[in-house]
């Protein structure tokens, strides 16, 4: 296949290892909340992994190298470890990979087993990432997962059994009807496993779901921005005081080596590669992405194109306030001496009134050479590329 439509080629290899996403877009059920691209046609399975292995193709001398692998979705876990193993032959096959290599796999509670655990970490993966958005019966009835808390439970004690040594999961807090006592014994519950990462994220009502259906319907009331900022608050004194790392938005690490290598590249523009339907990928000032239904993804091998929807150049101007609003995101916060180098032609952080004022409000904060949130900051943090 010729990969003519690939935005970036051969000439411009990255020096610094990059991340690699691999986008598994299957599910039993969608959930009415997500707006992420999935399908429920699973018999499109093999075939999608087949157009995989022809994408890994494509890029083989594209990038330097990789140091993480993250198997996103979609619900990968719906994969049998036989499957998932062919997606990484794939991978050691056509990409020079660090010896240090960070592989994730998003899993569900309605699909995981001791068993299944075992053997992905004997094919290699060596990172979970569990989607137990709540303890609470309740809750999860109203997300419309498909797990109990009784399987979220069991989830993670298979997961301990397993042998995972890097095991994160994902929490959900502000669902509407949802008691702040409630959300803290759901803290506590995910405190008692000791858990090397914790995701906890401010549900958001997308206008196209089926939960933002409900919402226009009034079928129920969103809880309000005092509402969440307190969950946040609640969540961030909760966590740091068990002696986790608020060290992004919406996560938290037991330590600096247990935080998502991953998707730290996300958020520090290091390069990254996305393959699958709906993957986006990024590089230097290039930004481009799949087609993004499965159906179009496989037509375009089926037919000999490459399936890049589209692609953009980002100027100088934007990936400067891109790097202001992503490290803002992140208690490290922006490294004023790189980023004044790096973006020398660029008007530096906006009006100084305003950033005193912030700086005044103990929404940021300078320390040893890095604007920084502070916790009120990161509750505010997307209000902070206005700057």
């Amino acid at each position: 296949m010729e990969p003519a439509s690939i935005p970036i080629m051969k000439e411009s290899l990255c020096r610094n290892p990059a991340g690699l996403y691999i986008h598994v877009p299957f599910c039993v059920s969608k959930c009415p909340y997500c707006n992420f691209q999935s399908t429920t046609s699973l018999g499109e399975i093999s075939d999608y992994l087949r157009a995989l292995l022809k994408e890994m193709e494509i890029y083989r001398d594209t990038f330097t190298s990789f140091d993480t692998v993250y198997l996103g979705g979609g619900t990968p876990s719906l994969l049998s470890v036989s499957q998932v193993d062919t997606i990484l032959n794939g991978i050691h096959r056509n990409f020079k990979l660090e010896t240090d290599l960070e592989i994730t796999i998003e899993t569900n509670p309605a699909n995981v087993t001791l068993l299944y655990l075992k053997d992905l970490r004997t094919i290699g993966v060596n990172r979970l990432n569990i989607g137990i958005q709540s303890f609470n019966d309740r809750i999860l009835r109203f997300l419309g997962r498909r797990h109990t808390a009784a399987e979220a439970l069991s989830a993670l004690e298979a997961a301990t059994v397993s042998g995972f040594q890097n095991t994160g999961i994902d929490l959900i807090y502000g669902v509407p009807g949802q008691e702040m006592d409630a959300w803290m014994q759901t803290l506590k519950t995910a405190l008692s496993f000791h858990l090397p990462h914790l995701s906890c994220y401010q549900l958001t009502i997308e206008p196209g779901t089926p939960l933002g259906a409900s919402l226009r319907r009034e079928e129920f009331v969103a809880p309000t921005e005092d509402r969440q900022y307190e969950f946040f608050m609640l969540t961030a004194d909760t966590l740091e005081q068990s002696g986790y790392i608020h060290y992004e938005v919406s996560n938290f690490a037991a330590s600096l080596s247990l935080t998502s290598r991953h998707n730290q590249k996300y958020w520090d523009h290091t390069p990254y590669l996305g393959l699958g339907s709906a993957a986006h990928s990024f590089r230097e000032e290039k930004r481009w992405w799949n087609l993004s239904s499965v159906g179009a993804y496989l037509e375009a091998f089926n037919v000999g194109r490459t399936p890049v929807a589209s692609s953009e150049s980002l100027t100088p101007e934007e990936l400067f306030f891109e790097a202001i609003f992503l490290g803002l995101r992140t208690r490290k916060g922006i490294n004023l001496s790189t980023i004044s180098s790096l973006y020398a032609d660029q008007t530096w952080i906006g009006n100084k009134a305003v950033l005193d004022k912030l700086l005044d409000e103990d929404i940021l904060e300078i320390a040893d050479g890095f604007l920084k949130p502070t916790r009120r900051g990161l509750a505010i943090a997307d209000s902070l590329a206005l700057l």
